[in-house]
C-alpha cells in the first residue's frame, strides 16, 4: 500500500455518501464506553480491567485474542440500559462518518439475571435507534441478527423465528447472520435454522473462511447465501468455486490484518475478486474494536488497487444493489449518490488518483 496514495483518497472517501453492510454492534462499540463499562464491572469482579486495556491497546491481535475481547465485551452489556446506550452511540459514529445506511449485526441475548430474552433484548436495540436525534435523520438502520456458533440448533431457530416474527411487526430487521468463533461449532448444527430462515424469506449474510474448513466451506458455497463475509482461508478449488458461484463478499480489510488472517492489506484476496469482478464490498467487521472508520476501507481499498475517484464512487454506489435494502429504499439510495455536490469541493479529488 502507498500511504501517499491512502492519504490522498481520504478526503475523497470521508465525503461518500457510504454503505455499511457488514459491522457488528458489539464490535462498533466506542472504546471509552467500554472502558466506562469494564472499571464499572471490574470493581466487582467481573472483568479484569488491565487485561481489558492492555488488549484494547495491542495494534494487532490475534483471532483467539479477539474473540476473548468479545468476551469481555459481552460481561459489560448486560442489561437494557447499555444495549441501548451503545446502539445508539455506534449509530451516531456511523452518521457521522457519512454513512446513509447501514446493516447492522447482533445476537439476541437472554440474561436471566436481568429479566432479558433474546426478543427484550432485540427490543433494546430498537431502543437505541427510534429516536428523534438530527443525526439519525442522516442514516438509514436495518438489523441482521446472528446466529452464534456455540448455540444449538434448537436456539439457531429461536433467532430465526423472532427475526421472522419481528419483522412481521414492523422491524427493520433485514437478515440472518452466522458468526461467531469459526473453531466453535459445526455446519449441520445450523442448517436447520438457516433453511428456515430461507423459507422465511429472511436473506443470508454468512461468515465463511475465517479459517482452514474445507468441509464447511464447501457446505456453505453449496447452500448459496446472498451474501458472504470474511472468505479468508479458501483452497484453490474452494477459491474457483467461490468466483464461480459470484455471490457478494464483504470485504473486511484492516479487521483480516490485524487477527493475522492475511498478512497484509496489499497481500488481501480483495485485491484479486475485485480484478475478477467479482461483486464486493467494502466494510469495516468492528471499527470499535480495530480502531477503523468505512471511509478509511475505502481509502486503503483504493489505494492498493490504484483506482481513479470515479472508480471509488463505483465501488461505494455498487453497495447499494448489494444489500437487503428493500426496493424503494434502494431508490432512495441511488438519489443520495448524487455527486454534483461533492464535485464543488475542492479537496475531493474527482478524475484524479
Amino acid at each position: 500500500m502507498d500511504p501517499e496514495a491512502f492519504v490522498a483518497h481520504l478526503p475523497l472517501c470521508r465525503a461518500l455518501p457510504k454503505l455499511e453492510l457488514h459491522a457488528h454492534l458489539n464490535g462498533s462499540i466506542r472504546s471509552s464506553t467500554l472502558l466506562e463499562l469494564a472499571a464499572e464491572h471490574s470493581q466487582n469482579g467481573a472483568v479484569s480491567y488491565p487485561e481489558l486495556v492492555s488488549i484494547i491497546e495491542k495494534e494487532k491481535r490475534s483471532l483467539p485474542e479477539t474473540f476473548k475481547l468479545f468476551g469481555l465485551i459481552r460481561l459489560v452489556t448486560t442489561n437494557h440500559q447499555v444495549v441501548t446506550r451503545i446502539t445508539r452511540e455506534v449509530i451516531e459514529d456511523f452518521a457521522a462518518e457519512n454513512i446513509i445506511y447501514v446493516e447492522l449485526r447482533t445476537t439476541p441475548k437472554n440474561n436471566p439475571a436481568v429479566g432479558m430474552t433474546k426478543r427484550s433484548y432485540m427490543e433494546a436495540v430498537m431502543a437505541g435507534f427510534n429516536t428523534d436525534s438530527i443525526a439519525f435523520n442522516r442514516i438509514y438502520v436495518r438489523l441482521i441478527l446472528s446466529i452464534d456458533r456455540r448455540e444449538t440448533t434448537e436456539a439457531a431457530i429461536e433467532t430465526v423465528r423472532l427475526a421472522f416474527d419481528m419483522r412481521q411487526e414492523g422491524c427493520e430487521i433485514v437478515g440472518i447472520d452466522l458468526s461467531g468463533d469459526p473453531a466453535i461449532g459445526e455446519w449441520k448444527t445450523f442448517l436447520p435454522a438457516l433453511t428456515l430462515a430461507r423459507e422465511m424469506g429472511l436473506p443470508l449474510a454468512l461468515h465463511c473462511g475465517e479459517v482452514h474448513n474445507p468441509e464447511e466451506v464447501k457446505s456453505i458455497l453449496d447452500f448459496h447465501p446472498e451474501r458472504l463475509g470474511h472468505v479468508c482461508c479458501l483452497d484453490d478449488l474452494e477459491w474457483q468455486a467461490l468466483l464461480a458461484s459470484k455471490i457478494p463478499v464483504e470485504v473486511c480489510l484492516t479487521s483480516n490484518v490485524a487477527t493475522l488472517t492475511v498478512p497484509c492489506v496489499a497481500d488481501h484476496h480483495f485485491v484479486e475478486l475485485y480484478k475478477a469482478k467479482h461483486p464486493i464490498v467494502i466494510c469495516t467487521d468492528d471499527p470499535g474494536i480495530f480502531c477503523t472508520t468505512l471511509s478509511r476501507e475505502y481509502a486503503l481499498a483504493a489505494s492498493c488497487l490504484d483506482l481513479v475517484s470515479e472508480e471509488v464512487v463505483k465501488l461505494a454506489k455498487e453497495a447499494i444493489n448489494l444489500s437487503f435494502a428493500e426496493p424503494q429504499l434502494k431508490q432512495t439510495l441511488h438519489q443520495l449518490f448524487d455527486f454534483s455536490h461533492l464535485k464543488q469541493a475542492p479537496s475531493l479529488p474527482i478524475g484524479a488518483p
